[in-house]
C-alpha cells in the first residue's frame, strides 16, 4: 500500500518557484528545494518524478497563475482600448519590487536548461503568446493605424518587455525606462482625440 500524500502540491510547487526563479534551474540545489517546500528529497522525488519534474511543474504553475492571468487582460472581448498601457504600468509595478526576479521561462532562456526541447519549446510558445497579446492590445489602443504598422508595434512593444524583464535583474532603472519607451511609443499612435 503507497503512501498517501500529506502536503499541498501547488504550495509545494510555488515554495519551489520562488527557488528556481531567484536561482534558476542548475542553481536550484535539491538542500534549498527541500527547505522551501518542506519536503525531503525521497518526497521531491516521489511527488515529481525528478528535479526536472519539480521544474516542469513550476514552469506551468508559472504560466497559469502569473503570466496567462495578466495576458488574458488584453485579449479579453470586453478589454479596455488601454489594456496594454494598464499591462504596461502593471508590469512596472511588479518590477519596482525590491528582489524582483525578471521572468522566469526568460531567465531559463539564457541559462543551459533551455537546450532541453521542451523547454525551448515552453519558451518559444510563451514568447508567441506574449506577442499575441500584445498585438490585440496594441490594435485596441491604436485602432485606426493600418494591419502593417499594429504588426510592427507588436512585435517592437513585445522585444521591449522581453527586454525589460531580461535586465531587470541587473539594471532596474533600465528596464523601468524599456517600459517607458513602450508605452510613448504606443501614445504616439493612440487616435487624436475629437474634438
Amino acid at each position: 500500500m503507497g503512501r498517501t500524500q500529506t502536503f499541498d502540491t501547488n504550495e509545494v510547487v510555488r515554495a519551489a518557484r520562488a527557488v528556481f526563479w531567484e536561482h534558476g534551474y542548475e542553481s536550484a540545489s535539491l538542500p534549498e528545494l527541500e527547505q522551501a517546500t518542506g519536503l525531503s528529497r525521497s518526497s521531491i522525488y516521489h511527488a515529481f518524478g525528478s528535479k526536472r519534474g519539480l521544474f516542469d511543474a513550476v514552469v506551468a504553475s508559472y504560466l497559469d497563475e502569473i503570466v496567462r492571468p495578466r495576458l488574458r487582460e488584453l485579449t479579453r472581448d470586453d478589454a479596455a482600448p488601454d489594456a496594454l498601457d494598464g499591462y504596461l504600468a502593471g508590469l512596472q509595478e511588479a518590477l519596482r519590487h525590491a528582489g524582483a526576479n525578471g521572468c522566469l521561462l526568460l531567465c531559463a532562456a539564457n541559462a543551459p536548461i533551455a537546450r532541453d526541447a521542451q523547454v525551448a519549446t515552453t519558451i518559444d510558445s510563451y514568447a508567441t503568446e506574449l506577442r499575441a497579446a500584445v498585438a490585440a492590445g496594441v490594435v485596441r489602443q491604436a485602432p485606426d493605424l493600418p494591419a502593417e504598422r499594429h504588426e510592427t508595434l507588436a512585435t517592437v512593444c513585445s522585444g521591449l518587455v522581453i527586454a525589460a524583464l531580461s535586465l531587470v535583474r541587473v539594471n532596474l532603472t533600465a528596464a523601468l525606462g524599456t517600459i517607458d519607451a513602450a508605452r510613448d511609443l504606443l501614445r504616439q499612435h493612440e487616435p487624436a482625440p475629437h474634438p
